[in-house]
């Protein structure tokens, strides 16, 4: 599959990692498969990515990503209910209220290829604003969310929602502090968080 070729590598795929990410942001993109080509903005974006291919590969990954940051302790800001029942028998505790939590817990509506950005509405952040969440977020989806562009996934959402379609949809897409970033005008405003992506293999 083109994720597992992009993550460990393999013969001409490699090549074509290695070209497209000495692109220009402005670069028209390359004809590559939309995982591939989520996989590359995404890091270059400064995401931090996990790719799964069983409900016990995320339980194992979510446990390293605790341990690495030292999170024993640490609730979980979550905001979506069912979210916290999937993985109600983690070693972790969750809170609905911001101010306890530095990390913000969630799923998402889609994954952008385009540009490496997570589609988000207020099924996941409510009416919170992107700077209002904690620092850290650990985002969980599936292979199926990908699509091409944002474009593609509003056209979802309006599909999939009808006339109540959901309020306050944003892309998390900056998740380093860098120079070449911080004088963008497109990133004027936004907030960089430290991201891990959690990506199940669902198709």
């Amino acid at each position: 599959m083109g994720l597992l070729d992009i993550l460990f590598g393999g013969g001409k795929k490699k090549v074509s990692k290695e070209t497209a990410e000495t692109r220009g942001d402005h670069m028209p993109d390359l004809n590559i498969p939309v995982d591939e080509k989520f996989t590359i903005h995404f890091k270059q974006n400064g995401g931090k990515f996990i790719y799964c291919t069983s409900d016990l590969e995320v339980s194992r990954a979510l446990q390293n990503i605790i341990d690495e940051n030292n999170w024993q302790s640490e609730p979980f800001y979550v905001l979506n209910k069912r979210l916290a029942e999937k993985f109600a028998k983690e070693p972790i505790s969750f809170t609905d209220k911001v101010k306890q939590s530095e990390v913000f817990f969630t799923t998402c509506e889609h994954l952008i290829a385009q540009n490496g950005s997570i589609l988000v509405c207020s099924n996941q952040l409510h009416e919170k604003k992107v700077n209002e969440l904690p620092s850290n977020l650990v985002v969980f989806a599936t292979t199926s969310q990908l699509v091409e562009s944002i474009g593609e996934g509003l056209k979802t959402i309006k599909k999939k929602y009808g006339q109540k379609i959901p309020g306050n949809i944003t892309t998390l897409k900056h998740f380093k502090a860098t120079a070449e970033n911080s004088d963008d005008f497109l990133t004027y405003g936004s907030s960089t968080k430290n991201l891990y992506l959690l990506l199940l293999e669902d198709l």
